[in-house]
């Protein structure tokens, strides 16, 4: 079984994939920022702040199989009510966060047979929506990151990232608080449907284990279809 990491294990894809992992019979470690978790089923858990300077990662084993990075923002808004000081926060949360946490599990990693490092984007990069210059900044980074690091890693620590669509979890909440705006959203996408933390947790695990040992420096899009299709 395997030992993984998850920064942001709290809510959404994070204890989506949390809960999966653990009920699979692997070793969770997880960090949460402010909302408090139980600590069942995890090996451990531990409260971190991403946009601290260092990231404390001693509680982790010397061997780690997976690391998984969570947190994100979805801050949409006109371009032109955007400082510039918006992008930089965000920037911190969504890419110097990822930065941080991969340097400082590093030498953890390199000690794995098949270490994985799973990212996360947004259909945003590379479909252009209304109001998400920020998002689609910070995780067009990410994707960049992903492929440069697949690249110098290689072939000792595979590096892929998920770019889903809309999800249902408490990031979105905003732009899902009723049904009405749910089947909206949904019919937005060739599938007719949004989705669920477990639609990413399912992909989000693949990638970490064996069965995807022959993939790395992907961009995966899991978004019912409306980065690609037309219908």
């Amino acid at each position: 079984m395997a030992n993984i990491l998850i920064v942001g294990c709290s809510s959404g894809i994070g204890a989506a994939l949390s809960n999966q992992l653990i009920a699979d019979g692997h070793s969770v470690f997880g960090t949460y920022h402010s909302m408090s978790i139980s600590e069942s089923g995890f090996a451990k858990i531990q409260q971190l702040d991403v946009l601290d300077e260092s990231l404390d990662f001693s509680f982790v084993p010397d061997e780690l199989d997976g690391l998984v990075y969570c947190p994100g923002a979805l801050n949409l808004k006109p371009f032109a009510r955007i400082k510039p000081a918006d992008f930089i926060a965000d920037y911190q949360l969504q890419v110097l966060g990822a930065v941080k946490a991969i340097q400082a599990c590093l030498p953890k990693l390199k000690n794995a047979s098949n270490p994985s490092v799973v990212l996360f984007s947004t259909v945003a990069v590379q479909t252009g929506f209304n109001f998400h210059s920020m998002v689609a900044s910070s995780k067009g980074a990410i994707e960049g990151l992903t492929k440069a690091l697949a690249a110098e890693f290689a072939p000792k620590i595979r590096v892929n990232c998920i770019a889903p669509s809309i999800t249902d979890t408490p990031l979105t909440a905003s732009l899902l608080g009723s049904q009405e705006k749910k089947d909206a959203n949904a019919q937005r996408h060739p599938l007719k449907k949004i989705g669920k933390p477990e639609d990413l947790a399912n992909l989000a695990e693949f990638l970490l284990l064996e069965k995807s040992s022959w993939m790395t420096g992907q961009i995966i899009h899991s978004d019912g279809g409306i980065s690609s299709l037309k219908v």
